[in-house]
């Protein structure tokens, strides 16, 4: 049986159908047994609890068909990674055509060490955790060209770059959007014990860059030690030639960096607030400066995709002129289109991707779950570490059928931050462990609108016969996710039971 299994090859399509059929039927046989479940959010102005049922809804019905044949054009049409990754891909076309990434890259990695372009990538993507999920759009397909041009197996920059993204998606040394998202929920509900609790935005400073450092250095290890030799083979079509820069070159590289160094001052201008004409990109309807660049209404939280495109188009656009590899604007337009070419298969991914995430979501399983979970840890009489470590597994859990890190927090928040006030642990802590559980399963679950994206490279790039298999790229994230687990459980025992502050003047204990 074992035998016939491992033989058993599903492509990623076919195993997207399955898993939306068996969201269907096991919506049908959750709803008919009545699971469901209760949570607590806080009513602010009154001061009281409002407790919130949600029971598991049926698909397998008349009605759960027509929702799902009368949504899917809809959701697939404002499935965000899609229109994201054309986005990106048009600028990242210009830029590989033209010759400046090859250029660039092989320049600044030619005379580095592996593990140190490898540390770099990780580093990198665990600290744009505080643009949220652009930073998916980006990193996976720029670490792929960064590992292809220093002759090395583009999918391993993948697999890292993904690995990085996910299990550091609860760290950021400064606030993120989505941390801001959450202390609302955190201070609503901290306030039911204390009615003069503030929320300090540089909570975590002390805490956040240790455990970057740590976590950068323990995904370079792994990437190096472990994942380079599980990655099949790459096979390049073209023999390794020493790399010396010519006239042309050089010269377009010039242009090129002087061209996206302009662009860079004025966007970077225009995000400043307080100075001339500047603060054009902001949301002023927001307090935190955080907020106003993040919020859903700035114009650089919506335009941000669209404004790195354009530095993209920008550098390979003037590479190209300097260098003279684009000559008219027919060459320009062949350039934009570079990376959109075979993306057929590519689309029809992310179309059963957002079939399947669309389903699980309606279904509410994900919600049940979370508030089970919620319930469980409120049932149990554990105190001190043995309740980090409880919040910390059951975040993780729910981090894996509930992605959602605001929807998450909107169930979980409203009981744990009192009950756990009562044992002595800080609010700020409580959101902490929140983080860090969820920063374990978020790069093992297919339910993340992102992972999509990390499934779709390593296709591109997967050289063998037949596509690999999704369980198979879920599987390069395990060692990731176990180490992400132990180092972060660590981090947060240690701090705890030292009692050392979390960032500016804030400590793990009441």
């Amino acid at each position: 049986m074992k035998k016939l299994l491992s033989k058993i090859k599903l492509h990623p399509i076919m195993t997207f159908v399955i898993l939306i059929i068996s969201t269907i039927v096991l919506s049908g046989i959750l709803s008919l047994f009545g699971v469901e479940a209760t949570y607590n959010t806080v009513d602010v102005a009154t001061k009281s609890y409002n407790q919130t049922l949600v029971t598991v809804e049926s698909l397998f019905s008349l009605s759960g068909l027509k929702y799902i044949f009368s949504s899917t054009v809809a959701n697939f049409v404002s499935f965000t990674p899609l229109s994201m990754l054309i986005i990106i891909l048009i600028g990242l076309g210009i830029m590989e055509k033209s010759g400046f990434f090859k250029t660039l890259i092989t320049l600044m990695t030619q005379k580095q060490q592996k593990r140190t372009v490898t540390f770099m990538i990780a580093l990198i993507c665990i600290l744009l955790s505080i643009i949220g999920d652009l930073g998916y759009v980006i990193m996976i397909p720029l670490s792929a060209l960064i590992f292809y041009y220093g002759r090395r197996n583009p999918i391993l920059g993948v697999v890292t770059s993904f690995a990085a993204l996910t299990c550091g998606s609860g760290l950021s040394v400064l606030l993120t959007s989505i941390d801001s998202s959450l202390m609302k929920t955190t201070i609503d509900s901290a306030s039911m014990l204390d009615p003069n609790y503030t929320f300090n935005i540089f909570a975590y400073l002390f805490i956040m860059i240790a455990s970057t450092i740590i976590l950068a250095t323990i995904i370079t290890a792994i990437t190096e030690r472990l994942l380079v030799y599980k990655v099949a083979k790459y096979e390049f079509k073209e023999e390794k030639k020493e790399f010396k820069l010519s006239k042309k070159e050089k010269r377009g590289l010039i242009v090129a960096l002087i061209a996206g160094l302009i662009y860079l001052l004025v966007f970077i201008y225009n995000i400043i607030p307080g100075l001339p004409l500047s603060g054009n990109l902001l949301d002023y309807t927001q307090e935190l400066y955080i907020d106003k660049l993040f919020s859903y209404n700035s114009f650089f939280s919506q335009g941000f995709i669209f404004i790195v495109t354009m530095l993209f188009v920008i550098l390979g656009l003037f590479y190209g002129i300097g260098a003279r590899t684009i000559k008219d604007n027919y060459e320009l337009c062949d350039n934009l289109g570079f990376s959109l070419d075979g993306i057929g298969k590519t689309i029809v991914l992310i179309f059963m991707a957002s079939v399947f995430i669309n389903v699980f979501k309606k279904t509410n399983i994900g919600i049940v779950i979370t508030a089970l979970l919620t319930n469980l840890i409120q049932a149990s009489s554990f105190k001190g570490i043995p309740l980090i470590l409880l919040l910390f597994v059951c975040s993780a859990i729910a981090t894996f059928v509930l992605p959602n890190s605001t929807a998450k927090w909107s169930v979980m928040g409203g009981t744990l931050v009192p009950l756990l006030m009562n044992a002595g642990i800080s609010p700020e802590m409580t959101q902490l462990i929140f983080r860090f559980g969820e920063c374990v399963t978020y790069g093992l679950t297919p339910v993340m609108a992102y992972f999509i994206i990390y499934l779709a490279f390593i296709d591109k790039y997967n050289q063998g016969s037949n596509p690999i298999p999704l369980f198979k790229t879920i599987k390069y994230q395990v060692p990731y996710a176990f180490a992400t687990a132990i180092v972060l459980g660590i981090i947060l025992v240690v701090w705890y039971m030292i009692g050392l502050p979390l960032g500016i003047s804030t400590l793990p204990t009441m």
